[in-house]
């Protein structure tokens, strides 16, 4: 179980009928909601903790037992509905529903293939006190109902092992670590992961005794104190037994590397997309020099070279109280651009956006969206979670601050990216119109999530002030940089520090952001942050090419529209569908 794989089953977003769809063939979205349904109900039964994310109340009290013979017998139940994936697959299928079923089927082979090779090979990082917290956050959350939220302390109850039937979750981790490290020649986790995450962990149980405490619940702090003892010993073994055997070096086997480029949504080798980025990153840079200037001009700076000039724009640190007005501030100005400009549709209700907690910081140190369940919804929306510095990575450390995010002209970009028309438009568009589980849940990946995000940002840059367009820029300079940093980290051309110093002097990112970086790179999610770069790519190529089929009746609202309502689709798909049903309609 990698933190990738971990990461994207925890946030993927999943819709779920109570059947197979009694539909009529022509009626392919119930068909194809029908199929994806069986998988669906194979993951909620194994992992409650994704229903309760989705907002099914009968798994809220539920909690995982990620033993070995658990995930085997959710792989039996899943080889046989993908048997009748296959069957289907054969079959004369309308075009649509042949699309599904191969995304489908895709997506359960690329499961099994990464299952696999985790087995043969790796003693993963298992950490109990970020499993547990990811589990119990979505119970702990202001925008849970408080009549749910109790359920909270019987989830806790079984992951301690305190309730009949169930196995303290540490003890399960543990026993699956051991079996791992019987396998001959299995690969060890990186030393520098390790040793950071256990640092952190003491904020995950702190963060939850703060939201048991908040809400107000009960019963807890016995449940509560056994599971710290428990993740108190289980960390010291891990410490004293795994620890020592770790790797110094960071670079995963190829063969896994490219199963996580897969699985991320990137189909091109990495050096040619590394290439490409270098390309870009140039393109970029000369891009921002006579913005820079102009800036560096009317406020009479020293220096207009670009680095100075954002250098200069992140002195303007707005802190505390003030820090949201602005976020919300800057949305209302972005909403307007967007319906003047006729950029695409907006929803009626409004965006939500909060400051980060050091747990969430810690599990997520990066500003994100948190998408809304996608089944009995009853109002939650998407949040935009924004962090404000990165836990210690050491004992005795101290919290990197970051200063990229809280200076008026960053608010611009972020705001485009995370909230609108970024991915809260995106989540929201699939919530209100509603697409195909497949096409929700199973063609989810970040090439087609990050992408219309990087999109997002180049829709609104033209319109922002000239400090808003440096920093869109630079955004988009930090995006082709992961595109060959990352690759060349994984291939050994480059060490960290080559990387930091990219990061904190050509895309001048605070030690706190770059460090954020580097652990995604190295061990949090390789080859993860190359799908920004290469999703946006993909959309701009698919954009040019529908304005040239169109010429002057290429509407950009009804282009974007149309995008969005189609789902997650993959680029290669997305081309496919564009081409055959929006330009000829548009025509």
């Amino acid at each position: 179980m990698t933190r990738l794989v971990l990461c994207l089953a925890l946030v993927a977003a999943l819709i779920v009928l109570p059947g197979r769809a009694q539909a009529p063939a022509s009626d392919w979205v119930a068909v194809s909601n029908g199929y994806a349904n069986e998988l669906l109900a194979i993951e909620m039964k194994h992992r409650p903790e994704i229903g309760t994310r989705q907002g099914l109340s009968q798994y809220d009290a539920d909690a995982s037992q990620p033993t070995r013979a658990d995930e085997d017998a959710a792989r039996h139940e899943t080889e046989a509905v993908l048997a009748e994936l296959r069957r289907a697959a054969a079959e004369p299928q309308t075009p649509e529903l042949a699309e599904d079923l191969a995304i489908l089927i895709h997506a359960v082979e690329l499961q099994f293939r990464q299952q696999d090779v985790s087995r043969a090979h790796d003693v993963s990082f298992l950490d109990a006190s970020e499993i547990v917290f990811g589990g119990l956050q979505s119970l702990l959350d202001d925008q849970m109902s408080a009549d749910r939220r109790p359920a909270a302390v019987a989830r806790l109850r079984k992951y301690a092992g305190l309730e009949p039937g169930y196995r303290p979750i540490a003890d399960i981790l543990k026993e699956r670590t051991i079996a791992q490290m019987a396998v001959p020649g299995v690969v060890y986790p990186a030393r520098g992961e390790m040793e950071t995450e256990l640092a952190r962990d003491p904020l995950y149980v702190d963060d939850l005794a703060a939201r048991f405490t908040k809400y107000g619940l009960t019963g807890w702090q016995e449940p509560l104190a056994t599971i710290k003892t428990q993740f108190d010993a289980y960390d010291a073994w891990l410490k004293a037994v795994v620890l020592p055997k770790a790797r110094t070096d960071f670079r995963l086997p190829p063969e896994e590397y490219a199963l996580n480029m897969e699985q991320v949504g990137v189909d091109l080798p990495p050096d040619r997309l590394a290439a490409m980025a270098h390309q870009a990153f140039d393109d970029l840079q000369a891009e921002m020099r006579p913005i820079a200037a102009k800036i560096a001009a009317a406020r009479h700076l020293p220096s207009s070279d670009y680095r100075d000039v954002m250098r200069a724009l992140k002195k303007e640190q707005v802190v505390g109280d003030a820090i949201l007005p602005l976020y919300e501030a800057r949305l209302k100005q972005i909403e307007n651009i967007i319906r003047e400009r006729h950029i695409v549709s907006l929803p009626e209700r409004p965006a939500r956006i909060r400051i980060g907690t050091a747990a969430e910081s810690a599990q997520q140190p990066a500003p994100h969206m948190v998408p809304p369940p996608f089944v009995h919804n009853t109002g939650q929306q998407g949040e935009f979670v924004l962090p404000l510095n990165i836990p210690a990575s050491a004992a005795g450390g101290h919290a990197e601050q970051y200063d990229d995010f809280t200076f008026d002209a960053a608010a611009w970009t972020l705001i485009a990216h995370e909230a609108r028309p970024g991915h809260e438009l995106q989540f929201d568009s699939m919530l209100e119109h509603g697409v195909s589980f497949a096409r929700a849940r199973y063609a989810f990946n970040s090439v087609n999530v990050e992408g219309w995000g990087l999109y997002a940002e180049y829709l609104i840059e033209p319109y922002m002030p000239l400090e808003g367009q440096l920093v869109s820029l630079d955004y988009r300079l930090l995006r082709a940089a992961r595109a060959f940093l990352d690759p060349e980290l994984q291939a050994g051309r480059i060490q960290p520090a080559d990387a930091y110093r990219v990061l904190e002097n050509d895309v001048v990112l605070s030690h706190a952001f770059a460090q954020e970086e580097v652990e995604r790179f190295t061990y949090r999610s390789p080859g993860q942050a190359t799908s920004y770069f290469y999703g946006y790519t993909q959309l701009v190529a698919l954009r040019h090419d529908v304005e040239a089929a169109l010429g002057p009746r290429f509407d950009q609202q009804a282009f974007h529209d149309f995008i969005l309502a189609q789902g997650l689709l993959p680029p290669d798909l997305m081309r496919k569908v564009v081409m055959a049903r929006f330009v000829p309609s548009a025509r």
